[in-house]
C-alpha cells in the first residue's frame, strides 16, 4: 500500500484578498504547511494541483452565478495563480504538480496534468499509489470533485476536512454527504 497526498487548489486566488476568495483559505494553506511538516514522511508522494486558466470560456465572466461561472481568477502570469506562500516549500518539494483547465472550466485534480502530460490517475498507479488523502480549496468544489474522481478511479480515498476551506456552510455539508455516499471516508478533526 502506498499513500499519497493531494493537495488541492491552494492559490493565492482563492484565499482571503483573491480574486475567488473563500473564508479561511490562508488558515487551511497554514495548517496544510504544518501538517506536512509533522506527517509528510507518513505519505511515499505528495502532489499538488492548480488551477491554471488562460481562456477557459464561459467558466469565467463579468457576471458570475457563482455556480457555472465564476470572477477572473488562476491566470496564467498573474499573481492569484501562484501557490500560496505558505505552501510553496511543500509545493517546491512535491513529486508532481497538476494544473487544469487553460481552456475549460476544470475542477478536479484528475482533469491535470504535469508539464509532461501526465494525467494524475496514471501518474499515481505509475507510481503504485493505492490510497490518497486529499486536502486544500474549496470543500464543496475542487476538493469535492477530485475526491470522487480518486474514489471513481479506485483509490482508496480520504477528505482530511480540518485541512480544507469550504465556500458556504450549507453547500460543503452537501458535499461532505455526496462524497460518503460515493465511498469516500471523511476524516474530522479530533474531538469534532
Amino acid at each position: 500500500m502506498a499513500r499519497a497526498l493531494v493537495m488541492v487548489d491552494v492559490q493565492n486566488d482563492f484565499c482571503e484578498g483573491g480574486s475567488l476568495a473563500v473564508d479561511g483559505g490562508i488558515g487551511v494553506a497554514e495548517r496544510i504547511a504544518a501538517y506536512i511538516d509533522g506527517h509528510g514522511s507518513d505519505y511515499e508522494h505528495i502532489v499538488a494541483t492548480a488551477d491554471w486558466h488562460i481562456d477557459p470560456g464561459t467558466h469565467w465572466s463579468q457576471t458570475p452565478d457563482f455556480v457555472d461561472s465564476w470572477p477572473v481568477h488562476c491566470e496564467v502570469g498573474t499573481p492569484g495563480a501562484d501557490f500560496r506562500v505558505e505552501v510553496q516549500t511543500v509545493v517546491a518539494q512535491a513529486s508532481a504538480v497538476f494544473r487544469k483547465g487553460q481552456y475549460e472550466a476544470a475542477y478536479s485534480g484528475f482533469e491535470g496534468a504535469t508539464e509532461d502530460g501526465s494525467g494524475l490517475a496514471d501518474w499515481l498507479r505509475v507510481h503504485d499509489v493505492t490510497d490518497i488523502d486529499v486536502v486544500g480549496i474549496a470543500t464543496d468544489h475542487c476538493v469535492r470533485a477530485t475526491a470522487l474522481d480518486g474514489a471513481k478511479s479506485g483509490f482508496r480515498t480520504r477528505v482530511l476536512v480540518e485541512l480544507t476551506a469550504g465556500v458556504a456552510p450549507e453547500s460543503t455539508a452537501r458535499a461532505v454527504t455526496e462524497l460518503r455516499a460515493a465511498g469516500v471516508e471523511i476524516v474530522e478533526p479530533p474531538g469534532a
